[in-house]
């Protein structure tokens, strides 16, 4: 007999609506569900509310109507999304955001220390982590001594070491050169996690993501077929 908790979606959103202060809406009616497995990649313009929906995923912002659950569970608040944040990896657009430790080491530790590992497995986890993403030699490098493609990418790091059910990545292969997209191409393929995969390159999503919805108007659609041009002989 299937279990009836597996059918339910990891996340699920309905009538989702945002906005800035007085500012026009940004979001309004986002409807979307996300499954154990499912990769689902967001595309859209710059300023279209990619960021904003993650962080509202998160409890970060708060949404002016519609409902957000995680796990079943319907989160309106911040005592609501609290005890759930541990399930999610979010992985900000900005990774200055996101590292804060003196160095690399230490800023992949600090989500598997705060989880409650022992620091013999943190180190365990800490070493698999950066091998698989290619960051070893950078283990005990300042992070503020980091270029932009290795901020993006210990910050990717920080996230896959506290090994969340739910990644929300923002725009994961920014700054990252050719080896280390195709490095962070084959490793979120080889994991097990649901993700929400926001991006604006075109080829990476096709890659990576299992569907993909615009976000357009305030709303997420299906993307557009692009038909190829027929040129007259």
């Amino acid at each position: 007999m299937n279990d009836p908790a597996i059918q339910v979606p990891l996340i699920r959103v309905r009538n989702l609506a945002f906005r800035y202060h007085a500012g026009r809406p940004l979001l309004e009616g986002v409807l979307f569900e996300l499954r154990a497995g499912e990769r689902l990649g967001v595309s859209g313009a710059n300023g279209s509310g990619k960021s904003s929906l993650l962080q509202l995923l998160m409890g970060l912002e708060r949404p002016a109507a519609g409902t957000v659950e995680l796990f079943g569970h319907l989160c309106r608040d911040e005592v609501d999304f609290r005890p759930l944040r541990g399930r999610i990896g979010l992985l900000f657009q900005d990774a200055d955001d996101q590292l804060f430790c003196p160095t690399v080491e230490e800023d992949v530790a600090f989500g598997p220390l705060n989880q409650g590992y022992s620091h013999a497995q943190v180190r365990g986890i800490v070493a698999r982590t950066l091998a698989d993403l290619g960051l070893a030699h950078l283990a005990q490098r300042p992070t503020h001594q980091l270029s932009g493609g290795e901020k993006r990418a210990v910050a990717l790091a920080g996230v896959l070491a506290m090994q969340p059910d739910v990644l929300l990545l923002d725009e994961p292969t920014t700054c990252l050169d050719e080896d280390a997209q195709a490095r962070v191409t084959r490793l979120l393929l080889g994991l097990p996690q649901a993700m929400v995969i926001v991006s604006h390159d075109p080829h990476f999503l096709r890659c990576v993501a299992s569907r993909t919805l615009l976000l357009r108007d305030g709303a997420l659609c299906a993307m557009p077929v692009v038909r190829p041009v027929l040129r007259s002989v």
